[in-house]
């Protein structure tokens, strides 16, 4: 596996080719999700070399097939990643670990490994951290651009809906952000609250 190259090549078609109205699915979305995978997977143990490059090569790759596709861009994922990966020495049986990851992040989440598990925690990481209303702006500008929400009331609604059906799988993600992320969601009924 040439995990260097695989990840250069589609880091740099993201930079290039994804759509400027994508705020949140963005080139920095993608990173932080690889960076957040490599922390929870050292605090959950995980130690096999493989495991590890085939998480960080799912991160970087899990929201590829936005440069084609909204709807169904885990799928279009896939696709791309059978397409490019054995170019980089990825087996078919690697290529195939790596679908499931990128698929397990699709919403509702239903991971059935623990690096299934890792991926999901990591791709929703910011829900229980600090920077949860910065980077939830810029999914708002994002749903906003595409009709999924009409106006900020909308969207908290729709966060709230979210947000209260959300649950973390690692214990690391558990413990580390679930505390936050109740906060975050308290934050956002008593924004409604004043609206309402």
């Amino acid at each position: 596996m040439q995990v260097k190259g695989a990840v250069k090549h589609i880091l740099e078609k993201l930079k290039v080719d994804l759509p400027e109205y994508l705020l949140y699915h963005s080139v920095s979305h993608v990173r932080d999700v690889k960076v957040q995978a490599m922390r929870i997977a050292a605090s959950e143990g995980i130690t096999n070399q493989e495991d590890l490059d085939l998480l960080e090569t799912a991160a970087i790759y899990h929201d590829c097939g936005f440069l084609s596709t909204y709807t169904n861009h885990e799928e279009k994922g896939c696709e791309i990643a059978r397409e490019v990966l054995p170019d980089f020495d990825y087996t078919p049986s690697q290529i195939k670990i790596i679908e499931g990851l990128i698929m397990a992040t699709k919403v509702p989440q239903k991971p059935k490994t623990k690096l299934e598990e890792i991926i999901c925690d990591a791709d929703l990481d910011y829900l229980g951290r600090d920077d949860f209303f910065t980077i939830g702006d810029y999914l708002y500008e994002e749903l906003l651009h595409i009709g999924v929400v009409k106006d900020e009331m909308a969207w908290n609604h729709l966060q709230i809906k979210f947000l209260t059906a959300h649950h973390y799988f690692t214990q690391t993600n558990i413990k580390d952000r679930e505390p936050l992320k109740s906060e975050n969601l308290k934050k956002i009924i008593k924004r409604t609250e004043k609206k309402d």
